[in-house]
This record gives C-alpha cells, sequence and structure tokens, in this order.
C-alpha cells in the first residue's frame, strides 16, 4: 500500500494517505476530495532527505575546499 502526500485545494491542508487500489483519499480536515498529490521528500532526495535540508559539501559551500570561499576555481 503506498503513502502519497496531498496538499487539499479546499483548506490548503498537506497531508500524507494511504491508497489501496482505486480508492480516492479526502482531506482529513475539510473532507473535501479536491487534492492535489506531491512529490514526497523521499521520492525527490532519494535517501530520504531533501535538497534544502542537505549540509553544504564544506567550508567553501560549494566543493568543500577547506581554506574556505574564493579559494578554489569553482567560485
Amino acid at each position: 500500500m503506498p503513502i502519497f502526500e496531498y496538499v487539499c485545494k479546499q483548506c490548503q491542508h498537506h497531508f500524507e494517505a494511504i491508497v489501496q487500489g482505486a480508492a480516492l483519499p479526502e482531506c482529513p480536515t475539510c473532507a473535501s476530495k479536491e487534492l492535489e498529490k506531491q512529490l514526497s521528500v523521499f521520492a525527490v532526495g532519494g535517501k530520504g532527505v531533501g535538497l534544502a535540508a542537505r549540509e553544504p559539501a564544506g567550508a567553501c559551500g560549494t566543493c568543500g575546499d577547506p581554506r574556505g570561499p574564493g579559494s578554489c576555481s569553482l567560485n
């Protein structure tokens, strides 16, 4: 049984729902069935970590050069 993430178009509530077969989920807040399926962090990040939650590569934030920003050719 897959778990999907949704945003309700009526009340903007974000929630997850286990969907069985062809069943249509409804918003647990307002019971609306007008939902927008979202990409989950797991699906986007691959390892369960969203891109925004990842730490920079190193002191520089780009290549990880410990000398700091501007010390490599990537900056």
